[in-house]
Order: structure tokens, then sequence, then C-alpha cells
């Protein structure tokens, strides 16, 4: 048995074993062997009663993270919702399921995360130690404390420290947050303010950035800032408004991701609890919608008072900032568009009311959000095989019924096979083994107002671009 032993380059021998397993001999070998071979050997000497891998198992349970925060369970429904919250009507599991998704993360503290806001409480204890350098783009200086309070509302929902047995927990408890002050003390700010904090902002290291306001002017100065995080593989993510109207900008533009809000009961936002003509924005552009009215959340004016609570698509986007940076923490390398696609993916369609309907629509995008099914999606695993091309573009988006669009930055002498694909998954047309010269024209006689994507497959099938584009 030893010559066996040496000849298969064991390194070493264990005996292992209670009175009611008998003596189990553990081996490990120095190199990686076949392991179907070795046993073969083994069972052949007849002298044991069994010889088999030691195999590894997984739990099948699920631990569920209950924060010790001392408000969490009375008050933050959007984490965890059994339907007996008091404000306004509520549902059971009208939430975005986030103690779930702590169970697989909690947050990088590596991770950075920027509130483009009216500021924050620097000392709030929610916060202690993960402040990183950020800046006043209003006062022009470098001490970005709140004069407002929105800021220290918007920042808890999306980074409040939890299970620290105080306050409200927010869904990312480890990250660092840097804080760009760009609304003053009347919530209100330039847009040049709000683009220099962007550019500040992925200059600096933050990987998704958090703005919850907007306005009704077009600006090539903001859409410009918005492209550069996309490019730079950030995601911005901007509240729609809260006029119960079309969207505002800057989350008009393609490359922010636009959140509207939903109440305790799943339905979209409409109106506010703080006045009848109020209403979460909605549109063509909108992608998802988040928990955004009777949010309870911190004080810009005390580190002990709680029970503050705020109502707007400002309070639904740090929903969804927190759970785009908890898909950070857990994949680093994720692009804005893989990370567009996992909230599409993961979703939750149709729990709102009529006019939540089947796949995308404009009350309520793609759905609201699911902080578990989101960390939970296979797309989160190293092998990811969804890596978009940033050369590969639509143009013009949105594009007119009656005219035709064009896909630039393919790859000559490369096939491809696109598919133009309704938002409730039917394929529209399909295009197979595609060879350009780096510009495909479509024509689009066939395809109605509405919203596409345009899925992109390469010669092995992967998917490689994964676009949205609008037909008016």
């Amino acid at each position: 048995l030893c010559k066996i032993n040496d000849s298969l380059n064991v390194e070493s021998l264990e005996i292992i074993g209670n009175k009611k397993t008998k003596k189990t001999f553990l081996l490990k070998f120095r190199n990686e062997v076949d392991i179907k071979s070795i046993i073969e050997v083994y069972t052949k000497t007849n002298l044991f009663e069994f010889v088999e891998p030691n195999y590894i198992g997984n739990g099948h349970g699920f631990m569920q993270t209950n924060p010790n925060d001392l408000y969490y369970l009375s008050r933050q429904w959007s984490h965890y919702n059994n339907g007996s919250f008091t404000l306004s009507p509520s549902t059971n599991d009208a939430d975005i399921d986030t103690d779930l998704a702590w169970d697989i993360t909690q947050g990088d503290p590596n991770l950075i995360v920027a509130i483009l806001d009216t500021g924050l409480k620097l000392d709030h204890p929610e916060f202690s130690g993960r402040i990183v350098a950020g800046y006043d783009f209003v006062n022009n200086d470098s001490d970005p404390t709140d004069d407002s309070g929105h800021g220290t509302n918007v920042a808890g929902i999306a980074l409040a420290k939890g299970n620290n047995s105080i306050g409200y927990a927010g869904v990312n408890w480890n990250s660092k947050i840097m804080i760009c002050k760009v609304l003053d003390n009347n919530n209100s700010g330039l847009y040049s303010w709000w683009a220099d904090a962007i550019y500040f902002a992925v200059d600096n290291g933050a990987k998704v950035i958090n703005l919850s306001a907007g306005g009704n002017g077009a600006s090539t100065l903001l859409l410009n800032a918005i492209n550069y995080a996309y490019n730079n593989n950030v995601s911005v993510v901007v509240s729609t408004g809260n006029q119960n109207s079309t969207i505002q900008y800057p989350a008009k533009y393609p490359n922010a991701i636009a959140v509207g809000s939903t109440n305790s009961d799943d339905k979209r936002s409409n109106p506010f609890f703080w006045s009848a003509t109020s209403g979460s924005n909605y549109g063509a552009e909108l992608d998802f919608v988040a928990p955004g009215n009777y949010i309870y959340g911190l004080n810009y004016l005390s580190n002990t008072n709680y029970n503050n609570y705020w109502g707007g698509t400002s309070q639904a986007a740090p929903h969804l900032t927190g759970v785009i940076s908890l898909l950070l923490s857990v994949n680093p390398s994720l692009t804005v568009s893989q990370i567009k696609l996992i909230l599409q993916q993961s979703s939750e369609d149709q729990v709102g009311d009529s006019f939540d309907t089947l796949g995308w629509d404009q009350y309520y995008g793609f759905g609201r959000i699911n902080a578990f099914n989101a960390i939970s999606n296979p797309l989160l695993s190293n092998t990811v095989y969804y890596t978009e091309s940033k050369n590969l573009k639509i143009f013009p988006n949105p594009v007119n019924q009656e005219s035709s669009f064009s896909i630039s930055g393919l790859e000559s002498n490369i096939k491809y096979d696109i598919k133009i694909v309704s938002l409730d998954g039917k394929i529209i047309k399909e295009f197979k083994n595609i060879i350009t010269s780096g510009i495909l024209k479509i024509d689009n006689e066939y395809l109605q107002s509405g919203i596409y994507l345009i899925n992109i497959y390469d010669v092995n099938s992967k998917l490689t671009f994964n676009k949205k584009i609008i037909v008016e």
C-alpha cells in the first residue's frame, strides 16, 4: 500500500472518524489526479470497505439577516413589508427583499458611492468612518454640510449603517460615501453644479452616483456629463420627478437610470402624501420603480431624531443606488449595461395596479426593483457572458416610425445575429449571420411606436450588446 501511495504522489494520510465510522483514511495528493482512476486502484486492493472522494456539499438553508436597528421592523417597509405599516395601505411583500440580499452582501467597504444632493450631516454616527473627500459645488468649498435635510435623508436610505442598534438600516451598510453638494438650502441647483459634480465623482473613484433632482430644460452640458459617467462605467441613478407628468432631465437621458416611486402597497405613488396633485413622473424613459413614499430617514440637525419621513422619487432613487452598490460589491467588473440588464431581469413585474402591464410599461418601467433577485442573478457570476462593446451605438434614438435607424461599431468580416425584441419578450425581427463593413442600416417599417430591445450576438452566440430603442 505504501508503494501505491508513493506512485500516486500521496502527500499525507490522516486517520479520521469515530467509533461509529470506524477507521477512515483521508488521503491528500500533491498534484491534481484522475479521481476515478485513483478510486479504482485502491478498490482493487480489497483492503477497504469503500473508496470515494471527499465530496463538497452546500447547505440548503438561507439565513435571514434582520438588523437590530431600532426602527427597522416598524418603519422600514421598503426592506421588509409584512403588511403592518400603518401610515399608508400596505401589502405583504411589497418591498425590495433587502433582508434576503443582506445574507449575501452588506456592501464592499472599498466601493465608493457618490450622493449628489444638499449635502450631509457629516458627523452622523450612521456614516462614521466611511466618508471620503467630496465637494460643495454650491459654495465652491470642501465642506458639503447639509443645510436642508434632503441630502441626509437620501444618503441614509442608500448607505446608513445597519445592525448598529440605532435608527435605520440603509441598503448598503459598509461602502464609502462621497458627498457632493449640488443643491442649496432651497433644494435648488444649477445644471453646471450637477455636471461638475458628476465629472468630479467619476474622476475620484465613485462607481455609482445618485442624483435625486431634475429640471425641465434639456442641456447638452448635463447630457455630456451623464455620457461621460457611462463611458467610464459609472452608473448614474436619477429620480424622475414628482409632478405626475413627463420625466424630467437628466433622468430623461438614455444613459441615466430613471427611477419612479411606489407606495407600500406596490402601487405607483400617485399622489404622494404631501400633495393631492403630486405623483411619480412616468413616460418612455422610465427604467424602474422603487419604494418612495412615507420613507423614514435621518435628520440633518440631530443625531438622535429619527421621526422624519419623506416622500418622492428622490427617496426611490437611493434604494436603487443602494442595490446597484450591492451588485458591484459582489462583482465589481459589471458594466452599466450589464447592471441594467440584471435589473431588467430581476425586477418584479405586474405587482402594482392595472397599469402595471406585462413587460415594460410607462408607469412602472421594467418593474419594482428586488435586491435579492438582482443579487441572485446568474449574470453576477465570474463568467459574465454579457460584455457590451462601448463602440456599438444606435442612431438616431428615438427614431421616427417611418424612417430607419443604424447600428455602428460592428466589426467587419464578423458574423452577427441581431434580434429586435419587444419588452414582453417577443422577437419582432431577427437577422442571422449578418456581415457588415461596420454600420448596419435597419428599416423599421415593421415596428409600431413603442420601446424595443436590440440584442446582438457574436459568433459564439454570446450576447454582446443590449440596448433600448424608442420608436415614436
